[in-house]
């Protein structure tokens, strides 16, 4: 078996939005080969590895990818040929030094991520394995385990031209046997979404990720309805379905405020922390994310402290899946989960290091969607091969989307994995 890189090609391709995005294939010695393409996020932390961007307004506006695919098609593609593709760590950490700056500003965090994920890709098809199968291998886990599931149902922030000042507010299936059924729930809410709208004569308009931007006046009015969608559905709120919300805070803070201005309200990060504790409290709110903003550490702190015990934290802008980042995290007592996006990171080992890191310290790990998404169902297979236990993809709108579902469709299939189920969800006990 030889599985030695024998070339590796990139080029610009689209992604969701219709912007701009790497795609990689990898040819190894032996014939086999691997292609991945890179997602990209709108609301980004300022931690994560740097998406490299051409700056060229004539064209995409400046989005364009093109330096990004020639560091692959010359320096990195020269620094790698001949290496063996089932050294992933290997692979990665020569392109990390080749790059040699903290956030991979130089190479691209776009152009060395396409890499690690095509070669990932590749070498999986050299061994005779599933993706995940591989990723499972690279992991060293017990066995693949199914995700759970959480879909976006009604979107604002960044995702949906600033509609509602809460980014997204989505549906978990607590209920379900297994993926299948769990994905079968969810599209049943995804259905009553639409209809509750219609009904309200409010916009149906689709948010980047696939949920509706309905342009609601405050989070409670989101949350409310979301009730009535989860009951529309022909479900029990907090039984059937519980609700998530993605607050992405960071972009609503200014100066240490966090200002709402559709509510035309600014909050102290205390009054953050009391505006979320009483959410949990009225409504069956089982996540969080980015509660605070990425570098209020004292407000998270007291998040933590709050509501930690009953509700899962979750940090993305927070942790930026930065090994540090997180590592801090855990010493400080802060959030108890994880949102994991390899582009955060820029490599496959990298990323499989900080759900390592997160699985130690009985961390909630959710393998997560941007923004700006490709048909790669990549994520999908590593969200079961690295056992995280949940997965965050968009909801069931958009090809680039449900690709994903229909990936993990496909690897319940073959894998026979069991399922994670509400009992991955941190602070759950089954009651609320």
């Amino acid at each position: 078996m030889k599985t030695s890189i024998r070339q590796l090609l990139a080029r610009q391709i689209l992604d969701s939005r219709g912007r701009p995005t790497v795609e990689v294939d990898a040819w190894l010695e032996g014939g086999a080969s691997g292609r991945a393409s890179v997602p990209s996020g709108a609301s980004t932390g300022a931690a994560e590895a740097h998406e490299l961007r051409d700056g060229d307004a004539s064209r995409y506006g400046g989005l364009g990818v093109l330096n990004a695919v020639s560091h692959v098609n010359r320096e990195i593609a020269q620094a790698l040929g001949g290496r063996d593709a089932l050294e992933q760590r290997r692979i990665d950490e020569t392109m990390l030094a080749l790059d040699g700056t903290p956030q991979l500003s130089r190479l691209g965090a776009n152009a060395i991520l396409g890499v690690s994920l095509a070669v990932c890709r590749a070498a999986a098809q050299a061994c005779g394995q599933q993706l995940y199968q591989r990723i499972h291998q690279l992991c060293g886990v017990a066995r693949p385990v199914m995700p759970l599931p959480m879909m976006n149902v009604l979107s604002g922030g960044l995702h949906a031209g600033r509609g509602m000042d809460v980014q997204d507010f989505l549906a978990i299936p607590l209920r379900a046997r297994n993926f299948a059924e769990a994905l079968h729930l969810l599209a049943r809410v995804r259905t009553a979404a639409s209809e509750v709208a219609a009904r309200r004569g409010l916009p149906t308009l689709l948010a980047d990720e696939g949920g509706l931007s309905p342009g609601l006046p405050s989070g409670r009015d989101a949350l409310q309805m979301m009730m009535e969608i989860i009951e529309r559905a022909g479900l029990t709120p907090g039984e059937d379905i519980a609700i998530a919300i993605d607050v992405a805070a960071a972009t609503l803070e200014r100066q240490g405020r966090y200002v709402f201005a559709r509510e035309g309200i600014e909050r102290s990060a205390m009054e953050m922390v009391t505006l979320l504790v009483d959410w949990s409290e009225e409504f069956p709110v089982v996540s969080i994310e980015d509660g605070l903003g990425e570098e209020d550490w004292s407000g998270w702190a007291q998040l933590t402290r709050g509501i930690g015990a009953k509700v899962q934290l979750v940090g993305d802008d927070l942790f930026a899946t930065h090994a540090k980042r997180l590592a801090r995290g855990i010493q400080d007592n802060v959030a108890n989960g994880v949102l994991v996006k390899a582009n955060q990171n820029g490599t496959v080992s990298g990323t499989l290091d900080v759900i390592a890191l997160a699985r130690n310290a009985a961390y909630a790990t959710i393998v997560s969607a941007r923004s700006g998404e490709t048909e790669d169902p990549f994520m999908s297979d590593l969200a079961v091969g690295s056992v995280a236990g949940q997965i965050k993809i968009g909801s069931l709108r958009t090809s680039s989307t449900v690709a994903k579902y229909n990936q993990l469709l496909r690897i319940e299939e073959h894998s026979g994995a069991e399922y994670a189920g509400a009992a991955s969800l941190r602070g759950w006990n089954g009651q609320r």
